[in-house]
């Protein structure tokens, strides 16, 4: 474990062909010593206000609290605006090669859990299907798994461009750009386009481990609140987010 001051860095190139990319899947099913979960992504993940399409995910994430149909719904998405998703810095503890999965907590990983919805459109608000998304995070103690493959993972989109992640909220920690608001991290590149390589943030208004969120986000330099995850409280303290991703398609 560690914060982001712990490790090197590490990068991974996520430049490649159909046929690189077909064949990387398969390589990770061979050799991931995390073991690899394929994640069946049904059409269950809303695409827009404009479609107005809710839907529950198919099963509640492992060791989440049971809640109705109704309460798992996801919220509807804000209509495509367009407008690129912004970056920000990937830092240090990005680690390639991570299993391919949307339930991303490990055996004895606790913390708030949350499931977190959305769709890649490109500029045009067209939806990107087999986009590559990354996703790492630190856990409930602030701690980066830098050892394995805790709170990592990578997914593709559907055939309407839709992600489901399973996770939970993490922790604030201090680091070389000083004290992290919560966040997670993820790289996304959708075939032949140019890779974005940002960082999704919580409201202020969270709920987690006693933090105020509100202090924390005000006091994050890196915070950027056009990346902030739109968040539903699910009963026992769980939450479902959605976020929307909007990538420039052209270098």
């Amino acid at each position: 474990m560690g914060n982001d001051e712990a490790q090197p860095d590490a990068r991974g190139a996520v430049n490649r062909t159909d046929s690189d990319r077909r064949n990387s899947r398969r390589a990770f099913l061979r050799t991931t010593s995390a073991g690899v979960t394929s994640v069946a992504l049904a059409g269950t993940v809303t695409a827009s206000a404009a479609s107005a399409q809710q839907a529950a995910p198919a099963a509640a994430p492992q060791g989440a609290p049971p809640a109705s149909a109704a309460a798992l719904a996801w919220a509807v998405t804000p209509a495509c605006s367009g407008q690129e998703t912004p970056d920000s810095i990937e830092g240090p503890l990005f680690k390639p090669a991570s299993p391919e999965r949307g339930d991303v907590v490990t055996p004895g990983t606790q913390g708030v859990r949350i499931d977190l919805a959305g769709v890649v459109y490109d500029t045009a608000c067209t939806p990107l299907p087999d986009t590559l998304i990354e996703f790492w995070q630190c856990d409930q103690n602030g701690d980066y798994d830098t050892s394995g493959f805790g709170l990592r993972g990578h997914q593709y989109t559907n055939n309407r461009g839709a992600f489901l992640l399973r996770t939970i909220i993490p922790r604030d920690y201090w680091g070389r750009w000083g004290q992290r608001a919560p966040h997670i991290h993820t790289r996304v590149q959708a075939p032949g386009s140019p890779l974005l390589v940002t960082q999704l943030y919580f409201p202020d208004d969270t709920k987690a481990y006693g933090r105020d969120f509100a202090a924390l986000n005000a006091a994050d330099r890196l915070l950027n609140r056009a990346c902030t995850i739109a968040l539903t409280t699910r009963p026992g303290g769980a939450y479902s987010g959605t976020f929307d991703f909007v990538l420039k398609t052209t270098s």
